[in-house]
């Protein structure tokens, strides 16, 4: 589950709103949509989606946001595919429901990755040293035992040794000679909710010495039992500044045997960093740790583009040649797993070899300059925000949008972009993160107008909030995203997920003259959009609401609709006689 619906939910759920329902008398939302993620490309959904769209037009909504995976990969898809779309159209067109494609997935970027791996963000990895054995350049990493005490082998009592710091020794966690993976114990965790009270963490955490610009592999074997908040178990390094390095979710199921979980990440300008793996918030039942250590590794979801170079040199500064020195160097797993477009987490790396002609002897030194991605909770990946490539993928396939669709209004997927302003094709001397952004956006923009001169365009809102995610130090955005809202043409509807400081959030984009939509529900109390809309009363452009769930739950549909605008708007007579200003429209 993406983030934001993670929070919007959490916002939602305390919002000190009223939520009487909607007043008769306050002048109805022009824009009442529903947000539709669906696959079409599956028989069944069709009549999942005809379902809701017929409901939909029933309780007054007028427009449905199709969030579809399939629009990013048109190119691909089979021909049934394009029958079914139509058919939703049509039903569409009849119910008087405006049909609004996403396009452009700039924060989630798997559907435009899909088209090519290589355009996604990257961290620099810089002069990392290699050492010939055999052909092979082999990995000559300064790291040794990076992660004393990892086995959970040796202790003092139920205290592990190794670490600098331990929950609750002996109350919340135990050395345990029972149940282990490898060697003679693990380290057990139990009942959180009870013995880690009030906070719930059973966590252990270590400083580890590191090369600065390099990639770290990080693993650990987890077994749990009845765990009642397993997602809430987390691995990661956080850098001198007290930021996270890695924002990955583990996967980690209630019950499960021995699992081995990795995290990759880049140690940046950092010469240390703190290592941490356990549960935050944990309650009910069990699980074990055993087995972690953390290594430096190479090549793990390398990046092969004009804008992220592979360097290869040896000690003296002599650059080698790829092709004519060393094999071509790709990771074949790249963006490949599970299918195009999708990134793992950490694989085996792949290696470089170099050609007899290169006349390196075993032992000699050479030094390697790449960059590589990173995967965000659950394989999420970011596409490069400047790189001219990811716009051509954008215009081809905004342009197949278009004719499938021809669509009056477009949706820009610009939302939770945790990875960027690093790779040289966006970063720029004297340019912010947030002046990236903002020309991102531009660019964007400007594709659309190019297939469609009359299109209509909304976007969510997160990026260019400065109460929300415009600001610093948001996870490895290289610095400040304060601007971002530059680029947002004054015609620009934004859709306002925002529901935690509406206070903040309403009147910043009102009073830069973008109509608003605010996205509710969330699989929360649906009536709660009564009081977010109520929030924003007296602010100019806020005419629209939005059901979106994540769970993939429409049975509040007509709920939401009666607390956001209360009964369906009266449906025009055809046969009326219009008045003459209407006759001009």
């Amino acid at each position: 589950m993406p983030a934001r619906f993670v929070c919007a939910l959490l916002a939602l759920v305390a919002l000190p709103f009223a939520v009487a329902p909607a007043d008769a008398a306050s002048p109805p939302l022009s824009r009442r949509w529903v947000y539709l993620q669906i696959n079409l490309q599956v028989e069944e959904n069709v009549g999942k989606a005809s379902d809701i769209l017929r409901r939909a037009a029933a309780a007054g909504y007028n427009g449905v946001v199709l969030a579809d995976y399939k629009l990013n990969i048109l190119d691909r898809v089979p021909g049934h595919y394009f029958k079914n779309a139509e058919k939703i159209k049509a039903l569409a067109a009849e119910l008087k429901l405006e049909l609004i494609p996403t396009v452009a997935p700039i924060g989630y970027s798997d559907g435009l990755l899909a088209h090519n791996p290589n355009l996604a963000e990257g961290l620099p990895a810089k002069e990392v040293p290699f050492v010939m054995r055999s052909g092979f350049a082999r990995l000559d990493s300064e790291l040794v035992k990076a992660l004393p005490g990892g086995e959970f082998e040796e202790r003092k009592g139920d205290a592990a040794a190794g670490w600098s710091f331990q929950d609750g020794p002996g109350k919340a966690s135990f050395v345990d000679t029972d149940v282990k993976h490898g060697g003679a114990s693990s380290l057990r965790f139990e009942d959180l909710k009870t013995t880690a009270a009030p906070s719930g963490n059973g966590r252990v955490s270590r400083v580890l010495t590191v090369k600065p610009w390099r990639q770290y592999h990080a693993s650990i074997w987890i077994k749990t039992e009845k765990f009642e908040n397993a997602r809430d178990l987390k691995m990661f390094a956080m850098g001198k500044d007290g930021l996270p390095l890695s924002h990955m979710n583990l996967g980690v199921k209630p019950d499960q045997p021995w699992t081995e979980h990795h995290v990759i990440f880049n140690s940046l300008e950092n010469s240390e960093v703190r290592f941490y793996c356990g549960a935050w918030g944990g309650k009910g039942g069990k699980f074990w740790l055993d087995d972690a250590k953390v290594e430096e590794t190479a090549f793990v979801n390398l990046l092969r583009r004009p804008s992220c170079p592979l360097v290869v040199k040896g000690e003296d500064g002599t650059e080698f040649k790829e092709g004519v020195d060393y094999a071509e160097l790709r990771d074949p797993k790249l963006g490949s797993v599970p299918w195009a477009g999708q990134f793992d987490a950490y694989h085996e790396p792949p290696v470089l070899k170099f050609f007899p002609g290169a006349k390196l002897k075993d032992g000699q030194k050479i030094r390697v300059s790449f960059w590589h991605t990173v995967t965000v909770y659950d394989n999420q990946v970011t596409c490069c925000l400047g790189d001219p490539e990811v716009f051509k993928v954008l215009e081809d396939q905004i342009s197949r949008v278009e004719r499938l669709l021809g669509p009056t209004t477009y949706f820009l997927s610009h939302d939770e972009i945790r990875v960027g302003n690093w790779c040289p094709a966006c970063r720029k001397e004297g340019q912010t993160a947030g002046q990236l952004l903002a020309e991102n956006l531009r660019h964007c923009v400007e594709i659309v107008r190019k297939v469609n001169p009359k299109a209509k365009l909304c976007v969510w809102s997160d990026m260019f909030d400065p109460a929300h995610n415009a600001r610093k130090d948001f996870y490895l955005m290289s610095g400040d995203l304060a601007g971002s809202w530059e680029g947002l043409p004054k015609e620009m509807v934004v859709v306002n997920w925002n529901s935690d400081k509406p206070k903040e959030s309403l009147p910043f984009f009102a009073k830069r003259g973008n109509g608003q939509v605010l996205a509710g529900y969330y699989d929360a109390d649906p009536a709660r959009i009564r009081g977010w809309l109520d929030a924003g009363a007296g602010l100019s452009g806020i005419d629209g609401a939005m059901y979106t769930t994540w769970t993939d739950n429409f049975k509040h549909l007509e709920a939401f609709a009666k607390s956001a605008w209360g009964e369906a708007p009266a449906k025009p007579d055809a046969n009326a006689k219009k008045s003459p200003s209407e006759e001009k429209k």
